[in-house]
């Protein structure tokens, strides 16, 4: 096979994943005048009918929009989706609950197709000359030494590109971090919960959408869930979250229909009987996994993992590009607070950065349990209006976990800390009102039951008859 080298004389720095997060950071080199080779295993998804891979509806929220913004694509970004301001709750008797995501108009996520947002930062990052894009490259290995990243090409020729930096934005099975892994230590974990998932497609409806548009649907069933975001052609991309088990016990269609029939009735009509049997025995379940590891950045200071590489999650907190964008915006601080020194910055990034992610990581495992369960309860409702109220009494001391998260830049951890501390102090008061309570109940006893049981015996014991019955008559 023929090797070929390819050396630059300025500072340059190889990407290793073409998806979303990787294009995004490309663009970020770029703007400040640093040659980016950014390299994709697959095919150019403009050229491609259908993208394999992953597909579930991305929800832009505040930290990706000032990732995008600083780059000059958060206007297109968002003209290309759809503003969802609420959740919207369908029971099992198909009846609608509207519960807004939080108190401000600008309280609201946007939902983008993943193909047309990556379709929209590769079209980008083309019309750098900063950038060079090499799709059908598939990492092989990375040469500390001589700082060189050695690729496969689809003519299986073996390509060498000497850089200064390596940086791994290639996903949950990343290649860049098993690599960084054979030259340093680096603790991993990963975690595939029991849910699976399969997309559905509701379709437009007489040209309009079958549902109301500006929410994200969701019909939660305390196990398992079913979820509809809508697109700009007016379908909603719909995703089954199901434990597998129960995957591979729905085996004919009698055993599908009756089971959407029974857990998801308005469903049916929705996405279509006959659509929903075709798509469903055609399809496959995915898995969902959760990944940490440490460090993110090597010994040396010439290898960075990031986005899914460093930190994937299952997706419902809707933070798995919103942090991979972030993770961008992170890095760019420090390589500023450290004159473009990749070694230090990429030290500084792996202190502030680790918390951070492992936290949202965490916080996304939590919010599946909230969106099939808890969103059902009564307790739910109840500690969404405690927030809501104290954050519009004080709103500098008090801001529900879910607008941390979502709609501002407070770092993951804080996010966990203060909410942390927010449960405490709810603790503690609801723990003073129930003594409270208690004391009310207390003395109510002592005054109406016990006071009179003890004067009528004292009166009855003490007291000639015709007295004590005249105070057990007063008394009463």
């Amino acid at each position: 096979m023929a090797h070929q080298a390819i050396g630059e004389a300025n500072q340059v720095v190889a990407i290793v994943g073409g998806g979303l997060g990787g294009t995004l950071c490309a663009l970020f080199f770029a703007k400040h005048g640093i040659k980016v080779h950014l390299f994709e295993l697959r095919p150019d998804i403009r050229t491609q009918k259908v993208v394999k891979g992953r597909s579930i509806n991305m929800a832009l929220s505040r930290r990706g929009r000032d990732a995008l913004a600083y780059v000059n694509c958060e206007d297109t970004v968002v003209n290309n989706g759809i503003p969802m301001h609420s959740r919207m709750l369908h029971d099992l008797n198909c009846h609608t609950t509207p519960v807004r995501y939080g108190t401000h108009p600008d309280h609201q996520i946007i939902s983008i197709d993943r193909r047309i947002l990556n379709e929209l930062l590769i079209d980008e990052a083309s019309k750098h000359p900063e950038i060079t894009i090499h799709f059908q490259h598939k990492f092989i290995s990375w040469n500390r030494e001589d700082k060189i990243a050695t690729f496969q090409n689809v003519s299986n020729d073996y390509v060498e590109f000497k850089v200064d930096a390596l940086i791994g934005y290639d996903g949950c099975h990343s290649s860049v971090r098993a690599a960084m892994m054979k030259l340093d230590s680096v603790d991993f974990s990963q975690r595939y919960i029991d849910t699976h998932y399969m997309e559905f497609c509701i379709p437009a409806k007489n040209n309009e959408f079958a549902m109301d548009v500006n929410y994200l649907h969701i019909w939660p069933r305390h196990e398992f869930l079913l979820i509809a975001l809508p697109n700009q052609d007016k379908t909603f991309t719909t995703t089954l979250f199901l434990p597998l088990p129960l995957f591979q016990q729905l085996t004919t269609v009698d055993e599908l229909l009756a089971f959407f029939q029974k857990y998801f009735p308005d469903a049916i009509s929705f996405i279509g009987r006959e659509n929903l049997i075709e798509t469903y025995f055609s399809s496959k379940p995915l898995p969902l996994i959760s990944v940490k590891c440490s460090p993110h950045a090597s010994v040396h200071g010439d290898i960075l993992l990031m986005g899914d590489a460093a930190h994937s999650m299952i997706p419902f907190y809707a933070q798995g590009m919103n942090s991979a964008f972030e993770d961008t915006l992170v890095l760019f601080e420090k390589l500023k607070e450290t004159n473009f020194n990749f070694p230090k910055a990429f030290a500084e990034y792996n202190k502030t950065r680790i918390d951070d992610a492992h936290a949202i990581v965490d916080l996304s495992m939590y919010n599946h349990y909230e969106m099939r369960h808890l969103v059902t309860t009564r307790s739910y409702y109840w500690r969404k209006k405690v927030d809501n109220f104290l954050y519009r009494l004080f709103p500098q001391w008090w801001t529900p976990l879910y607008t941390m998260v979502t709609f501002t830049r407070i770092p993951y951890k804080k996010c966990m800390d203060l909410r942390r501390g927010q449960d405490k102090f709810l603790g503690i008061c609801r723990g003073i009102s129930y003594s409270i309570a208690g004391l009310y109940l207390l003395k109510q006893l002592v005054v109406y039951v016990i006071k009179p049981l003890v004067i009528r015996f004292l009166a009855k014991r003490y007291l000639p008859n015709a007295v004590a019955d005249t105070v057990a008559d007063t008394v009463a």
